[in-house]
């Protein structure tokens, strides 16, 4: 009892209980449309390339303006820009859902829509990530962080698992429509928070001169800056994994939509593993070797689900794929955050931001191509291009 009161124990305000159920349906409904997404893109066009043109469409514009978004995160009071942000989201879900029950989604509907969300969420996870502090104080922020983390993977588990449901028996448009609804959630969380509202101090200068500000903190803070390039380089290179996820599911294991939801489903049983693992540590020493081991970890796991041709053998390794990845991901979170003092806590979360989010597009995009290369190499040598399956 007393290790899950210690698990659990910035639930004790009220603020943020407030805000973790309200993110809990909400993001089960996030990762419900992120599948049907991928699936939709998919199924139009059957291409692999596509997949990673997509993803880097949704998730460039927090490379691209993450920066500006850290700025009014530290400007601004934080619960009035989520409240914009999750206005906005809802809206361009419910958008997705009519253009797809509706028989009239294209192409660049998604494309659009993806980028139009990526640009909402780079002025929305700076204030999200900020905001924590305001609603548990520095005593609890740690394990507040730890337990956001195990919110957005506890929703990984059963937001996947049901959007394969639903897309094999109803189609992606339920899905996107579900999602809209959840956005109701969060923003009925977010308007009982009773939280002082004060903006940041007054900017002495231009918007230009706060980013270089906080560009200027994280490079000369030598802890900081090698945490965020570690997250950049792992952003890059290995969690494009994701994006290639329904081509393992069709092409190489042979499944479809209930088989990729299955996939998602178990990395989300082991990133929320490790969610809970950190939300039991009750300081931050040691955690930048667990950091490092966690990066490792994940490269390890992903080179053998790459090997693997079973279906159960590759949800198996899923597991430790999202332990390891959550593991590094949330444990650089909470460091940073604990480094970092609050007058540029938005401009440093929003470097976090374009190291995690920003830098996962190039890959995502990179790794669609290569998969086209790899195709196009097959089908010189045998002459016979994959099928793809239905």
């Amino acid at each position: 009892m007393n290790r899950a009161r210690a698990t659990f124990r910035a639930l004790r305000h009220r603020n943020y209980r407030l805000f973790f159920f309200g993110q809990l349906v909400s993001l089960i409904g996030t990762w419900m449309q992120s599948v049907a997404q991928a699936w939709l893109a998919y199924r139009l066009t059957g291409s692999a390339a596509l997949l990673g043109v997509v993803a880097f469409s949704g998730q460039i514009p927090a490379f691209l303006f993450a920066s500006w978004g850290g700025v009014v995160a530290d400007r601004w009071p934080r619960r009035r820009i989520l409240l914009a942000t999750q206005v906005a989201s809802m809206l361009l879900a419910g958008t997705l859902a009519g253009l797809t029950l509706s028989n009239r989604i294209e192409v660049p509907h998604l494309l659009v829509i993806a980028a139009l969300l990526g640009v909402v969420n780079a002025f929305d996870i700076p204030a999200r990530q900020a905001f924590v502090v305001e609603m548990v104080g520095r005593e609890d922020l740690i394990n507040a962080i730890a337990l956001n983390s195990s919110i957005f993977n506890g929703a990984r588990v059963v937001g996947p698992a049901l959007a394969g449901v639903l897309v094999a028996r109803f189609g992606e448009g339920w899905c996107f429509l579900l999602n809209a609804t959840s956005y109701l959630a969060v923003l009925a969380s977010l308007l009982a928070i009773d939280v002082p509202e004060a903006a940041g101090a007054r900017p002495t200068g231009s918007t230009l001169s706060r980013i270089v500000e906080g560009f200027r903190y994280a490079a000369a803070a030598r802890p900081v800056r090698a945490l965020l390039l570690l997250l950049g380089v792992v952003s890059l290179t290995a969690m494009p994994f994701s994006v290639l996820m329904p081509i393992f599911a069709d092409r190489i294991l042979g499944g479809g939509a209930a088989s990729l939801g299955l996939l998602m489903g178990a990395s989300g049983v082991g990133a929320l593993a490790g969610a809970l693992v950190l939300a039991s540590r009750r300081g931050i020493a040691g955690l930048g070797r667990f950091v490092a081991l966690s990066a490792a970890g994940f490269g390890v796991c992903l080179v053998l689900f790459s090997l693997s041709r079973r279906l159960w053998l590759s949800v198996a390794l899923q597991v430790p794929v999202g332990f390891f990845m959550i593991s590094q991901m949330a444990s650089s979170n909470t460091l940073i955050q604990s480094l970092v003092p609050d007058r540029v806590r938005g401009r440093v979360m929003a470097l976090y931001t374009m190291m995690f989010m920003g830098m996962a597009p190039f890959g995502a995009l990179l790794a669609g191509m290569a998969v086209v290369a790899v195709l196009q190499v097959l089908f010189v040598l045998f002459g016979n291009w994959p099928a793809r399956r239905r």
